[in-house]
């Protein structure tokens, strides 16, 4: 959830807080540019496997740049070799009749070039990109860099890929029609923008995977993980399983919480208080609307609509079916098992489909644990903004697990010293003579730091500080954007 007082969780409805700890602070007041850390040095207690994820985490770009390079020169140098290499830089199963394109196994070679591409384009835009245009904000602290290139990246990518899934929905007969999601089932082929779509949203949640374990650990790290592996697991059921166009209308639902959320993140990271609360109203308002009223009417299409629109029994690549009428025939063609069947695309693209209510429930199955995770999102969400808005300090039980040292450091710190660092003073001196000087103004700052720190209450789960308890109005007004003044 996000509530702009509390501490920034990095997953889905996460809250957010860039304020510094005193250690935190990133090349003062030079701005020279310094890359994203990602991994720690290998100690001698680290095996081969935790040393080679570490040399993975910290050096993406290169490993993406010289495999990319290797496929390239391999396509390039090795004629012999295209009829392989071909399959990751082109869609296949091109029908030139019908101007549309199958699913099936070589589609894989796809996926895994946009993955590496996913992880090579993430590290270098947030290093080259969003680095400078964040310092450029007035952000200046270690944390705040890569809080602010984590949420920027994810709005970047996410208003590209909600605009195309939206575009593709605009143009289709199922546009707020949920039966056209099923009439006319299996869909042996689709559309070339379609086909890279599905496939590119696929990569990038794959991506997602290596993301969740490189970023800082937060307290929502399981329930991240386990709805990245749902969010994967159905992406390659209902590919296999042609299932795609109820696939897109999911991907539209769920992509447009993912640009609101670190919008208001970023706003608040550079101070932008008001426009914070707009956003986090927007973001509360988005979030029922999309994920607690559109999935779970699909969620219920899927369970009602499919008993009329599919009929039980196997389907033939001619549009000739067995129906389920007929137990010993479908059962013959396969119709009573259920894993053969949602893998048939990558398995047997000519062959029968079946579908029957084992694969139904089994979809409904997939959905309703992702729901159940998106709604225990939701219960923390309300918990905050009930709390907020009562005037009571927000608990957000989603919180960075971090040391009760390093978060008084933060509260001493200061707002202040997120956006006006102070010159360091650089002097080489021996053990004996360390003196530390500092600019008047900062000392003014800091004292006025502690000074707000002793007045305010924090609590170790979250971080959230909410001064002015007693003015429920503003609170009704400015809900959690606004820093300590």
């Amino acid at each position: 959830m996000i509530s702009c007082r509390s501490s920034d969780t990095g997953g889905l409805g996460e809250a957010a807080d860039v304020v510094p700890s005193k250690n935190e602070q990133v090349n003062g007041a030079n701005g020279t540019h310094k890359p994203y850390k990602r991994a720690k040095p290998r100690t001698e207690n680290d095996g081969l496997f935790t040393y080679l994820c570490m040399q993975l985490s910290e050096h993406q770009i290169g490993i993406s740049v010289n495999l990319l390079s290797l496929l390239f020169l391999t396509h390039i140098f090795f004629p012999r070799a295209r009829q392989h290499t071909w399959k990751f830089y082109h869609l296949s199963y091109y029908n030139a009749e019908s101007g549309k394109y199958g699913c099936g196994f070589d589609d894989l070679a796809f996926v895994g070039l946009w993955l590496v591409l996913f992880v090579g384009l993430r590290v270098a835009v947030m290093d080259y990109i969003l680095a400078p245009l964040a310092r450029r904000g007035g952000i200046q602290t270690k944390k705040g860099l890569v809080r602010f290139q984590e949420q920027a990246w994810l709005v970047c990518y996410c208003v590209c890929s909600w605009s195309l899934g939206m575009y593709i929905v605009w143009n289709s007969e199922y546009f707020f029609n949920l039966h056209e999601m099923w009439k006319g089932w299996p869909f042996r082929e689709i559309c070339g923008l379609s086909k890279f779509y599905y496939l590119a949203q696929w990569a990038f949640w794959i991506a997602q995977i290596l993301v969740v374990n490189i970023e800082e650990k937060r307290k929502d790290y399981a329930e991240m993980f386990t709805h990245h592996i749902f969010t994967i697991s159905l992406l390659f059921l209902s590919y296999g399983f042609y299932h795609t166009r109820v696939g897109i209308v999911i991907l539209c639902i769920m992509d447009l919480v993912d640009i609101v959320l670190p919008t208001a993140k970023l706003l608040k990271y550079m101070g932008y208080t008001q426009a914070c609360d707009v956003f986090f109203g927007l973001f509360v308002v988005v979030w029922v609307v999309t994920r607690q009223i559109f999935f779970p009417i699909v969620i219920y299409s899927v369970y009602k609509h499919t008993l009329i629109d599919i009929p039980d029994g196997c389907y033939f690549i001619d549009g000739t079916m067995v129906s389920g009428n007929e137990p010993e025939r479908c059962a013959e063609l396969g119709g009573s098992v259920v894993w053969p069947n949602l893998i048939k695309a990558y398995t047997d693209r000519d062959g029968p489909v079946c579908w029957n209510s084992s694969v139904r429930f089994s979809f409904l199955a997939l959905l309703l644990c992702l729901q159940a995770i998106i709604f225990l999102w939701f219960c923390m969400i309300v918990k905050v903004v009930v709390n907020v808005v009562r005037g009571h300090s927000a608990d957000d039980v989603r919180s960075d697990d971090e040391g009760d040292v390093e978060e008084m450091e933060d509260v001493k710190t200061g707002y202040e010293a997120h956006h006006v660092p102070a010159a360091p003073l650089e002097q080489e001196v021996g053990v004996e003579s360390l003196n530390f000087a500092t600019r008047k103004g900062a000392n003014a700052n800091g004292a006025a730091a502690v000074r707000r720190s002793k007045n305010q209450r924090s609590t170790r789960s979250s971080g959230i500080s909410i001064p002015g308890h007693g003015d429920h109005k503003e609170l009704l007004g400015r809900i959690g954007c606004d820093k300590p003044s």
